[in-house]
């Protein structure tokens, strides 16, 4: 943690000023210059969410992204990013890969949400994560084990780096092929997000043909 800390403390303030926006657009979406690379193979699209469990907006978000990944589009790859927008955010991340290492992503998921959210429960660190984590069978040690992994790590050092290319301000944030970003802000709704969301599928799909 205190590698990651070094890391971050130095280049937040960075990624607070810096800008690779075309500018605010009416049509919902800002134009990320440069284009990130995605993990999308050769005819997929790729559609990223941003989020961190500790906003109330992602919270709140979850259920209308839950809704759109039921009739996601075949050619769409999704896949979600823990925001490193700020130190007090590395736990959540770490905690998000660790469920990913251990194969309970889909168990911690949206429980922890709801924890935080609904049932108002501080769980903000290490330690309070490593309960959490042992109401769903993990056990502490090897919870502890991989929460400090330097595969976990590396993921969130990656997370980090990605959201920087994204120059993203704020959570949640979807983006489309690397190339747009969308979100409540610049929709005023997290429907129209998803429809701006679907427009940019449309767009990029037309592109490939």
């Amino acid at each position: 943690m205190k590698n990651l800390l070094a890391v971050f403390g130095s280049l937040l303030l960075s990624l607070a000023v810096s800008s690779a926006y075309a500018g605010p657009q009416e049509d919902g979406y800002q134009e990320i210059v440069p284009a990130q690379p995605t993990q999308a193979p050769a005819g997929k699209i790729e559609v990223v969410e941003v989020f961190w469990y500790g906003c109330p907006h992602c919270y709140h978000f979850e259920p209308y992204l839950e809704k759109w990944l039921q009739t996601k589009p075949d050619d769409v790859v999704f896949r979600r990013v823990p925001g490193v927008l700020n130190q007090s955010w590395l736990p959540h991340a770490k905690a998000y890969f660790t469920a990913e290492k251990l194969g309970i992503l889909d168990k911690i998921h949206r429980p922890l949400f709801d924890a935080i959210h609904k049932d108002r429960k501080p769980i903000f660190t290490e330690d309070q994560l490593r309960d959490f984590f042992a109401e769903f069978g993990v056990d502490p040690d090897e919870f502890t084990k991989i929460y400090n992994s330097d595969e976990v790590e590396t993921k969130t050092k990656q997370a980090f780096f990605l959201a920087r290319g994204y120059r993203l301000t704020g959570v949640p944030s979807m983006i489309v092929n690397g190339k747009y970003l969308t979100s409540g802000t610049l929709t005023g709704s997290y429907e129209n997000m998803l429809k701006v969301v679907d427009d940019l599928i449309k767009k990029e799909r037309n592109l490939q043909k």
